[in-house]
């Protein structure tokens, strides 16, 4: 990682995978639309959840509620953070390769595109547990992996695929393809979420091979959408080395790579119009609003056939999700850039311009034990007893985020971003 120093307020720049980069003209919207969709991963999520469990209040439990995954099927708030993180990537990648691509610079831009999606990935790998248990306990797929891949394939496709529809081109195809494997290849009918059942054919036959199990299942089946009953799974069963989440399988593995892809790829799109002097910012959020419904409304109408999935990533819930992110864009661009109402943004800035490298943090470094030390023990007694029950946990949640921003802000106001 490397430290540069923060660039102006008005004119800074993008580094695709979370940080900034010199030289590209910038819009103030992304890095607060970023800093927004980090805000609820950083400790945000969780002051929402300790209030809806203390107060019991209708609208906080709606709204704790949407801060958790949907178990299978269908979609909530909390699901669509990722995928807007991957459009965003998307936007970020035409202002940050543009310049590059029009100094003709192709091939060296694609190897230092090669090295930061690698760096990505080893990061990645340090975040879920790096190499402290010993192999298979290595997380080789996660979401910052899976941000890796989907950044060095964007930024190989946008060098060859410029025009705006070009690009959605690619996407739709993407979506339409996976649509047709998981819908037409026959795979074992295996259950993988019984792992026991898994391991006990695999007894049966004297191997846990992959390869062995699967192969000792005569039933195929195709079509599926089932947890654990699906090809997504069954292929990261089959291939994907390392620890898995849920055992077999985990939600940002191998086949699902390729739907995932195509939310940058729409991001890309949305970043050429907003790039693009010659519209007008009307017209600008004209064309983020029609894609926005668009997508929003092909992916409902898909669902009755292709399931919301956000677990693998089906083509309908990366249409919805497309379209959620378009829509935040155009209402950040619109309040931000447009109207240049600036001043209730700034914290979301901070948490932007350093995603990452807080995303990190909040996995290594326990904020929440750091908040226990300020407004634990008799803070926390007293607490419970002037608000009532369950709100000392309210107040560690709430001083564990404002600890995060306030090293966001402490970064930035000290011209520090950290960048790969």
């Amino acid at each position: 990682m490397t430290t540069v120093a923060k660039p102006s307020a008005v004119q800074p720049a993008f580094d695709t995978a979370g940080g900034v980069a010199a030289g590209a003209a910038r819009l103030m919207s992304l890095d607060a639309l970023r800093g927004f969709d980090m805000f609820w991963i950083i400790g945000a999520e969780k002051l929402i959840r300790a209030w809806g469990e203390a107060s019991n209040l209708p609208a906080a439990d709606f709204l704790a509620t949407q801060l958790k995954h949907v178990q299978w099927e269908g979609v909530r708030f909390y699901d669509l953070i990722f995928p807007l993180f991957l459009f965003i990537i998307g936007v970020t990648t035409v202002f940050s390769l543009d310049g590059a691509l029009a100094r003709g610079g192709r091939r060296g831009l694609l190897l230092r595109v090669l090295r930061r999606s690698v760096l990505l990935f080893l990061l990645g790998v340090f975040r879920d547990g790096g190499l402290s248990g010993a192999w298979p306990d290595v997380a080789l797929a996660g979401v910052l992996q899976r941000i890796a891949a989907c950044y060095l394939l964007t930024a190989v496709t946008y060098c060859l695929v410029r025009s705006e529809w070009g690009l959605i081109g690619v996407a739709v195809g993407l979506l339409a393809g996976y649509w047709a494997l998981l819908t037409f290849v026959p795979f074992p009918d295996i259950d993988l979420r019984n792992v026991d059942a898994v391991k006990a054919l695999g007894a049966s036959i004297g191997s846990q091979a992959p390869r062995d199990i699967g192969a000792a299942v005569s039933a195929q089946i195709r079509g599926v959408y089932e947890e654990g009953r699906n090809l997504t799974n069954y292929l990261d069963f089959l291939y994907l080395p390392g620890r898995k989440s849920q055992t077999y399988y985990l939600n940002e593995g191998l086949l699902s790579t390729l739907p995932s892809l195509a939310l940058p790829l729409l991001g890309a799109a949305a970043g050429k119009w907003l790039k693009n002097d010659q519209l007008s910012g009307t017209r600008k959020l004209a064309q983020l609003v029609a894609l926005s419904l668009v997508c929003v409304g092909l992916g409902l109408a898909w669902s009755y056939q292709f399931p919301l999935i956000k677990r693998i990533w089906t083509s309908s819930f990366v249409l919805v999700a497309a379209g959620a992110s378009a829509m935040l864009l155009a209402l950040f661009y619109l309040v931000v850039d447009v109207w240049e109402r600036r001043t209730w943004c700034r914290p979301l800035v901070w948490i932007g311009s350093n995603a990452i490298t807080l995303y990190v943090l909040v996995a290594v470094v326990d904020f929440q034990a750091i908040a226990r030390r300020l407004v634990g023990g008799s803070v926390g007694a007293w607490i419970d007893g002037r608000f009532g029950d369950k709100y000392s946990q309210v107040a560690v949640a709430a001083v564990a985020l404002g600890l995060v921003v306030a090293l966001a802000r402490l970064l930035y106001r000290n011209r520090v971003i950290l960048r790969l």
